[in-house]
């Protein structure tokens, strides 16, 4: 194993460490990792980061519903809408997108070039709603009809397709204000969603790509015991402290990834 497999897969377990220690969030730097550090088509990359982040939410439902934390019947009446906008997204139009979107004078923007300032915008809102302080046991008392839910749930459902996140910053809210959750079983709720979001939408470039199984099994597995790890030590660590220091990370992170697109 060369030092580069090492710093990959040491980083696929603090991802699982980051989002066992603070519920979210660590996902949205896998694919960071994949295109900069590893040379991954930025496409290929989204799509191993749906595998990543479906899995290891089904670790967190698991652990969420133990605590009694998981809405099952709100989860699942979310995740119709959403599954299938993930699916659609990943099986038809992320492979319709053309490789080069317009030319201006001497500036091209390329699909992947659009793919990943999509995803640094996401971080952004990502970063923000980690950064600034929510009020406590904020929620709507009354849900909203479904057909709403059905809007609002294909929406996200196509953003998290495109950038290949598990989107839990916007499910989260969108359980609270528009299901009328508590914050915590919003959080527990919204990873059965994030979980079937992510490897339905999976299926769909399974039949377009060729995947790399070992390699994927292998990070998906460390950001698993990660997730474990940090489970644990959450008990110890602020995690409203923990959270606002991710979130200037992300915001960094997302910076960078506009210099390096359109600048470097």
């Amino acid at each position: 194993m060369d030092l580069q497999q090492i710093i990959t897969y040491l980083g696929a377990f603090l991802i699982g460490a980051i989002l066992g220690l603070i519920g979210g969030g660590g996902s949205i730097l896998t694919v960071p990792l994949l295109v900069y550090f590893l040379g991954y088509n930025p496409v290929i990359a989204t799509a191993y980061s749906l595998f990543v982040v479906g899995s290891s939410s089904l670790v967190g439902v698991i652990q969420k519903n133990q605590k009694g934390l998981v809405d099952f019947k709100t989860g699942l009446a979310f995740s119709f809408p959403s599954f299938l906008a993930v699916y659609i997204s990943r099986r038809f139009i992320v492979p319709a997108i053309p490789e080069t979107l317009f030319t201006l004078g001497g500036f091209s923007l390329t699909k992947e070039m659009a793919i990943m300032i999509f995803f640094a915008t996401i971080m952004l809102l990502a970063a923000s709603s980690m950064i600034k302080t929510k009020p406590k046991n904020i929620h709507s008392k009354e849900s909203q009809p479904y057909h709403k839910t059905f809007i609002q749930g294909v929406v996200i459902g196509v953003i998290t397709g495109l950038i290949g996140a598990g989107g839990g910053f916007l499910y989260v809210p969108a359980l609270v204000l528009w299901a009328g959750l508590d914050m915590k079983k919003a959080v527990g709720t919204s990873l059965i969603i994030i979980a079937l979001n992510s490897l339905i939408g999976f299926l769909g470039d399974v039949q377009i790509l060729n995947i790399e199984w070992n390699f994927l099994l292998t990070f998906s597995f460390l950001t698993i015991i990660g997730i474990l790890v940090g489970g644990y030590f959450s008990k110890f660590i602020s995690n409203k402290k923990l959270k606002k220091s991710f979130g200037w990370f992300v915001l960094a992170m997302s910076v960078y990834i506009v210099l390096k697109e359109l600048v470097f």
